[in-house]
């Protein structure tokens, strides 16, 4: 009778389980791709950074093989495009965002990007903090940097701003636009900062995946998506008029 009794149970267990799978496969896809993958990748770059400060083996040939491009003229464009991965450009950008979802009372809109942004930056201090790579010094920086390198703030910055963006436009006629143009400025910041020689090819890459995963994992917790009322007043019951009944 136990048997017969705890066989059903876990029957029924099943069907419920294999019901939620399917109700849930794409969030769960998303999940596993969008933040179980980049976490691991971040995680294995972090902990290898910990045992060995000194990188990986593929950092300093990629470097050097960037460098052998450099001149006069790159050097200056590199100087003013990576400005355009923090304060000239990520900054103002998501300051104008933000005011646009404010003014249209996008309120979910706007409570996926602002705690999307701001952690990113809590999340990079942090890491760098406890990690403490020092940049590289392979040649004589035109920009160099003081502080700690992994993740590579700017990195971080460009892409959670883009990716952010690209799950506010999912499923709008701005995707892909977002999405490409978005993808070109992500890469250019990096190759700015490789250039420069201030980072590392693994702190740039650190960098996008503790933000894809970021974005990702935020909003599948607010979940930007959901249908809001678009005014204060559209959040409030209906009451008829009588008298125009």
């Amino acid at each position: 009778m136990f048997n017969s009794n705890f066989g059903k149970l876990l029957q029924s267990f099943l069907g419920f389980l294999k019901r939620q799978l399917v109700a849930h496969w794409r969030a769960l896809l998303l999940l596993f791709i969008g933040v179980y993958l980049p976490l691991q990748v971040f995680g294995e770059l972090a902990d290898d950074v910990w045992e060995n400060e000194g990188g990986f083996p593929w950092d300093v040939p990629i470097l050097l093989l960037i460098h052998a491009t450099a001149q006069a003229q790159l050097d200056l464009f590199a100087l003013i495009l990576t400005k355009f991965g923090v304060f000239w450009g990520v900054f103002p950008l998501a300051a104008a965002i933000s005011l646009v979802l404010l003014i249209q009372r996008k309120w979910r809109s706007l409570a996926y990007l602002i705690p999307t942004l701001l952690g990113s930056i809590v999340i990079n201090r942090t890491a760098k903090t406890l990690l403490r790579r020092v940049r590289p010094h392979l040649w004589q920086s035109p920009a160099p940097e003081l502080d700690y390198g992994f993740p590579s703030g700017h990195a971080m910055s460009s892409m959670t701003l883009v990716a952010a963006l690209v799950i506010l436009t999912w499923g709008t006629r701005w995707f892909w636009s977002v999405l490409i143009v978005g993808s070109i400025f992500v890469l250019a910041i990096a190759w700015t900062r490789l250039y420069l020689g201030v980072h590392y090819p693994s702190d740039i890459l650190a960098g996008w995946m503790a933000s894809i995963a970021w974005a990702v994992g935020v909003s599948l917790l607010i979940k930007p998506h959901s249908s809001q009322p678009s005014t204060v007043a559209d959040s409030q019951p209906q009451v008829e008029n009588s008298s125009n009944s």
